[in-house]
């Protein structure tokens, strides 16, 4: 009969060497939770940033954990040697680096696949290898660090306890120092490369007979592969576009590009066209930005003040501003205004700008409006909080009597996949008397709503400001009056908002489009 291992002594272990494993558990810990929030991140550009995707991400990474926990007790139970444990982190960094390379293509695979599916596939393949490696290394120092039976327990508490500060400190780094200021490929880069450190200090201390050509090879050919790949990620646009900014933010990397020809200008936000200006007119050329700003004309009999929750590229409140309208806009993303007076020719001196959130914004505002603009978008859809009756009354409350509210989205009006707009129609006509829906057919719909009785136009739009190459567009979005079907649409609530799920397949096919449409910059 074998004879089973002996049990795990920590007579061995000096008290540099036990401080070191639990340094080793607080940086693992540490990583788990960066390489689990930078894996949405990072995949972000390609799949969104849905419940969907977060839930693929989050269901990875708790099936890793379980994997891990598991692959590491049995593999203590085989032989207690830390340099066994310490291979498995040093394999887990040369996977990281490997993900900074293969995001891209592994991400455009995933693309073919729905929604739900795609981004559990690219998450699991990206990701739960090195988080399963990583997470062994709890279970494998439980054993190694007890002396007896009696100190189990002691040793546990301990472990958990530091693994969790790491844990804390690496989901504070991720989500205020590193995403903020540093590239998704750097971030990871420089994730994969701690864990290298923390291998070879090991080796190099308590192994300095063992194994250090192979660290040292492993570690070089592994940050060999993540440099390549943030050359990559950072590579200059094709077809001799320029990139006249790259930066990042809170929400995203941030990019202006102007073409060849230099007489269009694109706003990417996680490599996703968010607006297209001709900088020789210093004009738009995007439907959205003269819809949104025309209907409110049109509908509205006299605006003298104007809330715009959504800056992008400013140029709507800059019109308003520069027309003599008061305005407050409200913009999440303190790292936009730069870049839109740099690039875009906003004017902020023409209006009052509020960094937050625009829910809660309008929540706790008192200040009256007679027209608001909601214009907010992450990435191909728009925010569900600012998307719900609540939310919606909460905007009605700051209106002058007959103020408009005139909102921009995405929407489909197909039998089957009119969910959203039809829901979206039905959720306005909750709060609000009267509700008319613009469309030209090209992706963006304008809904506009008020507490008139009907929604007559007091004053035609005027096409003469609007860039020549939009113009007839414009015209047909102000003719394209469409009715959704109230029976396929219900009111949206804060607390039943279920747009995500099922307007999943128009906004999976709107990612597709935006992402495939980055390739040719």
């Amino acid at each position: 009969m074998k004879k089973p291992p002996a049990p795990a002594s920590t007579s061995g272990l000096g008290p540099g060497l036990r401080r070191y494993l639990y340094f080793t558990a607080a940086t693992t810990g540490a990583a788990i939770m960066i390489v689990e929030i930078l894996g949405a991140k990072m995949l972000a550009p390609y799949v969104g940033t849905s419940h969907f995707v977060w839930t693929a991400q989050i269901a990875v990474t708790l099936v890793a954990l379980a994997a891990g926990y598991y692959a590491g007790g049995r593999l203590v139970d085989a032989s207690p040697r830390l340099s066994r444990i310490y291979a498995c982190v040093l394999f887990a960094a040369l996977y990281l680096c490997v993900t900074i390379l293969i995001v891209r293509p592994v991400a455009y695979w995933c693309l073919e696949f729905r929604l739900a599916l795609g981004s559990l596939l690219a998450s699991a393949f990206l990701f739960f290898v090195p988080l399963a490696l990583l997470a062994m290394v709890g279970p494998f120092f439980v054993r190694v660090l007890a002396a007896s039976v009696n100190g189990v327990g002691g040793v546990v508490g301990r472990l958990t306890a530091v693994s969790t500060l790491g844990s804390f400190v690496g989901t504070m780094l991720i989500g205020y120092v590193l995403i903020p200021f540093l590239p998704n490929s750097k971030t990871m880069f420089l994730t994969a490369g701690l864990l290298f450190c923390v291998v070879a200090a090991y080796f190099f201390v308590w192994e300095i007979k063992r194994g250090k050509a192979g660290i040292v090879t492993s570690a070089v050919a592994g940050l060999a592969v993540g440099y390549i790949g943030i050359l990559r990620e950072a590579r200059a646009p094709s077809s001799g576009a320029v990139e006249q900014f790259r930066g990042n933010s809170n929400f995203g990397l941030l990019q202006v590009i102007d073409n060849k020809a230099g007489n269009r200008r694109f706003y990417l936000n996680d490599y996703l066209t968010q607006n297209i200006y001709d900088p020789g007119e210093h004009k738009s050329v995007t439907l959205f930005t003269y819809m949104l700003h025309d209907l409110a004309r049109v509908y509205t009999r006299r605006i003298d003040s104007a809330l715009c929750i959504g800056l992008g590229m400013g140029v709507v409140p800059t019109q308003f501003g520069r027309e003599g309208v008061k305005v407050d806009v409200v913009e999440i993303n303190p790292a936009v205004l730069p870049i839109a007076k740099a690039y875009f020719g906003c004017e902020p001196e023409r209006f009052h700008l509020v960094i937050g959130d625009g829910r809660q914004f309008v929540n706790r505002n008192t200040n009256r409006y007679d027209t608001i603009i909601l214009d907010a978008f992450l990435g191909d859809s728009s925010p569900s909080h600012l998307m719900s009756s609540e939310a919606f009354s909460s905007m009605r409350s700051l209106l002058n009597p007959g103020g408009t509210l005139v909102i921009n989205c995405f929407a489909d009006f197909a039998a089957g996949r009119d969910f959203f707009g039809a829901s979206l129609e039905k959720t306005l006509k909750h709060v609000f008397r009267s509700v008319r829906i613009h469309t030209s057919g090209n992706g963006n719909v304008f809904f506009v709503a008020t507490d008139q009785t009907d929604l007559p136009m007091p004053s035609p739009p005027d096409l003469g400001q609007v860039y020549p190459g939009v113009r007839d567009v414009v015209q047909t979005a102000f003719d394209g009056i469409v009715e959704a079907d109230p029976l396929h649409g219900i009111v949206l609530t804060d607390d039943y908002n279920p747009v995500e799920f099922y307007d999943a397949a128009n906004r999976e096919q709107v990612r597709r489009h935006l992402a495939e449409a980055m390739r040719s910059l």
